[in-house]
C-alpha cells in the first residue's frame, strides 16, 4: 500500500465493485490530494495553522515531490487563508500523484477516447483488495467509536476528508446520517490539529461541484 497520504486518498476514491473511478468521486479530488499533502506538512511541523490560516515553516523540503511542491506554494512571510492553496492548483494535483502510483505498479494507465472523440486516460487499480481493505479501515475509524484523540492523524484525515468530499465508495448518504455524531467528533479533532483546512476543503469542493469540477481519473 502506498506510503503518502495523497496516494492513499487517490486510491480511496476507487469503486472496487465497478472496477473504476466513478464520476461523482472525481469531483474535488484534486483538492482532496492537496489537503492530504497539507495534512502531512502539518503532521511533520512544516506549516503553522494557528488561527485558521497557514504559513510555511522553515525546514527541509519533504522527500515526496508532490508534497514538496505543495509546501513550496505556501507563504513564508504572512499567514494566509487555506482556500487558495487547495483550489487554485487543484487541476494540477491528480497527474503527479497518479504517475507516482503508476511508477510503483499500484495503477495502470491506458489511453482512450470518450465517445470516440475526446482523449482521456483510464486508470485501473492493480491491488483492488488492498483498496477495499483501506476503505474498510477508514470506515472502522468511525464505526469503532474510538476516542478521536487516540486516532493517528493519517487515519483521522482519511475519515474526515472523505466525508467532506462525500466519497460514496466509503460512505453513502445514509451512512453519513447514521454516523453523523461520530463523524462530527472526528472532524472536531481534526480541526484542533489543522484548524481551517477542513472548512476550506468543503468550500472548495462545493464550489467545484456547482460548476461540474473534476479532472482526470
Amino acid at each position: 500500500m502506498p506510503q503518502t497520504l495523497p496516494q492513499r486518498l487517490y486510491l480511496l476514491c476507487y469503486t472496487v465493485d465497478q472496477g473504476k473511478f466513478q464520476l461523482d468521486n472525481l469531483q474535488g479530488r484534486g483538492q482532496l490530494l492537496r489537503a492530504g499533502a497539507l495534512t502531512e506538512l502539518a503532521r511533520d511541523g512544516l506549516l503553522d495553522a494557528t488561527g485558521g490560516k497557514v504559513i510555511r515553516r522553515p525546514g527541509k523540503a519533504p522527500e515526496d515531490s508532490f508534497t514538496a511542491a505543495v509546501w513550496c506554494d505556501l507563504p513564508d512571510n504572512k499567514p494566509k487563508g487555506w482556500l487558495q492553496f487547495l483550489h487554485n492548483k487543484a487541476h494540477t494535483a491528480e497527474t503527479p500523484v497518479r504517475d507516482q502510483l503508476a511508477a510503483t505498479g499500484e495503477v495502470t494507465v491506458s489511453r482512450g477516447k470518450v465517445m470516440g472523440l475526446i482523449p482521456t486516460d483510464r486508470v485501473t487499480v492493480t491491488h483492488t483488495q488492498e483498496v477495499r481493505a483501506l476503505q474498510e479501515r477508514v470506515r472502522d475509524t468511525v464505526l469503532s467509536e474510538a476516542d478521536p484523540a487516540t486516532v493517528p492523524l493519517d487515519e483521522l484525515a482519511m475519515a474526515v476528508l472523505a466525508t467532506e468530499l462525500e466519497v460514496t465508495c466509503v460512505w453513502s448518504r445514509g451512512d453519513r446520517r447514521t454516523h453523523n455524531q461520530a463523524l462530527k467528533a472526528l472532524a472536531a479533532r481534526f480541526d484542533e490539529i489543522v484548524p481551517g483546512l477542513r472548512k476550506a476543503l468543503r468550500d472548495s469542493y462545493l464550489s467545484s461541484r456547482a460548476v461540474g469540477g473534476g479532472w482526470s481519473a
